[in-house]
């Protein structure tokens, strides 16, 4: 199965949880039925990307990531790839590549769906990202390390999260709500 294909069917058998998710779930499985590159970053100006929020084992922290370019906390995620054949496995490579984290667990469906503007992803202009959001749990004491894309990792507290944009208050309270 292609990774068009496997987005295509997670998309369309996905049960949003809320009449605003079951509109961007909508959107995002138009987008790939109308172009066989929608989840390529060819694919201009819109394209699904995968990302993951992970969770402590206890469920009490997140891991965020100080994105580089966009100088906010953002939990991790990108672009599909070439050798991505699942948008889980994107999600879960984006996250273990930018996180440093081993032995993620993955929820095997999507949590959370986000469509926002990037104005610093592509030379042509201002791209949507598509966002298809999954949930990992990561190790007790699993070591985590900032990858290129990251000035900082650090693990937030639930009572003391950074500001945050109010997309990824709901996205941690869907994973932790699946997680656990």
């Amino acid at each position: 199965m292609s990774l068009h294909r496997d987005a295509l069917t997670t998309l369309r058998t996905w049960s949003a949880p809320d009449a605003g998710q079951e509109r961007l779930r909508g959107r995002m499985a138009d987008h790939l039925a109308a172009h066989a590159n929608g989840v390529r970053r060819s694919c201009f100006p819109d394209h699904l990307t995968a990302g993951t929020l992970v969770l402590a084992a206890d469920g009490e922290a997140v891991l965020l990531n100080l994105h580089r370019k966009a100088r906010r906390w953002f939990a991790f995620g990108g672009h599909c790839e070439d050798q991505d054949a699942t948008l889980a496995g994107a999600a879960h490579r984006e996250a273990s590549e930018e996180s440093g984290l081993k032995g993620l667990r993955l929820h095997p469906e999507p949590v959370h769906l986000d469509a926002h503007r990037v104005d610093f992803c592509d030379p042509r202009g201002t791209v949507t990202h598509l966002d298809v959001r999954y949930a990992a749990l990561a190790d007790p004491g699993a070591e985590h390390r900032a990858s290129a894309e990251s000035v900082e990792l650090r693990w937030w507290p639930l009572s003391g999260l950074p500001e945050l944009e109010e997309e990824m208050h709901v996205l941690i309270a869907r994973a932790r709500e699946v997680l656990l």
